[in-house]
Formats: structure tokens, C-alpha cells, sequence
């Protein structure tokens, strides 16, 4: 038999869950999505995402504050957070789920070098994120913060919540 890939396992719990997936990418565009829509059937539970790379976008349709840019910066805590809500209210679903990253080679810096990546997630109940960083070149970098993002997701369904720092 099979092992059953991560975007089944999301797909199953959101199923059973009654619950419905918006996502809002930055760093992976649209590889969240892809994954997701190669399942079939996702679209008893998936309810699309937003690509949203430039801040421009992340302002107009996820309704990102400016404010929050430019204090915070695309990659951060608050500025996914921000996204994940907004693709949720904008796609009315359920649970909103949220990346946003350094892919590279380029565009890092001390405080947030190449491979940062911040993922999000939003719900009713509560909003958080988490960050990662990885060491890959460009496509890995996109590749592994597509699995964090859907392994974060898989895990929040599964009853995870972050502890408080």
C-alpha cells in the first residue's frame, strides 16, 4: 500500500472536519495550490488561494495593512498573519492558511537571510505563525515551505496549537 501524501492527509481531515482551506501565497507561488488541487475531489474542501507577491497585492486583496509592511516587513509573523485572515474572509472559508519567504538567491539580509520563511494560519478560534528557515537553493526553498505550510496545516487539524513564547 501506499503512504498517503501529506495534501491526502490535509484533504481527509478537512473532509471529516466539515472545514474549508483558502490559502495565500507569497514565496511558493501557487505551489500550495498545485498540491492540493492534484487530489481529487479537493474542491469539496479547498475554495482557492491568492498569489500575492508584491505588497501592492497583499494590500488590495488580502487586505494586509500598509502599516504592517512597512513596520514588519512581508516576512514576518504579522504580515502572515494578516494574509491568512484575509484569504479566509475573501474566499469565505474556514481556515486560512498563509506563506511568505526569502526564496532566494537573492533579497536577504542579516535579520532575515535567504530561506526565511514565515508561515500563517487563521481560524475562528485563533491565529498564529511560525517560522522556518532553510538552506536550499530557490525551488527547494519553495518546495520545503510548501510541506512546512501543509505539514503546519495537517497539524493544527490534528488538534496542534503553538505554545505561548
Amino acid at each position: 500500500m501506499d503512504a498517503i501524501t501529506l495534501e491526502e492527509l490535509v484533504g481527509q481531515r478537512l473532509r471529516q472536519k466539515g472545514l474549508r482551506l483558502a490559502v495565500a501565497e507569497s514565496c511558493t507561488g501557487g505551489l500550495i495550490g498545485h498540491r492540493l488541487t492534484n487530489i481529487p475531489g479537493s474542491s469539496t474542501y479547498y475554495m482557492g488561494s491568492i498569489t500575492a507577491y508584491s505588497y501592492e497585492a497583499k494590500v488590495r486583496l488580502l487586505g494586509v495593512n500598509w502599516s504592517t509592511l512597512e513596520k514588519h516587513g512581508a516576512v514576518s509573523a504579522e504580515t502572515v498573519i494578516e494574509m491568512a485572515r484575509g484569504v479566509r474572509v475573501a474566499l469565505a472559508a474556514d481556515v486560512g492558511l498563509s506563506v511568505s519567504g526569502i526564496a532566494g538567491p537573492g533579497g536577504g539580509t542579516p535579520e532575515k537571510p535567504v530561506g526565511l520563511v514565515w508561515v500563517g494560519l487563521s481560524s475562528p478560534q485563533t491565529d498564529f505563525a511560525e517560522h522556518f528557515n532553510w538552506g536550499g537553493d530557490r525551488i527547494q526553498n519553495k518546495e520545503h515551505s510548501a510541506e512546512a505550510a501543509l505539514q503546519l496545516l495537517a497539524d493544527y487539524l490534528q488538534g496542534y496549537t503553538p505554545r505561548e513564547e
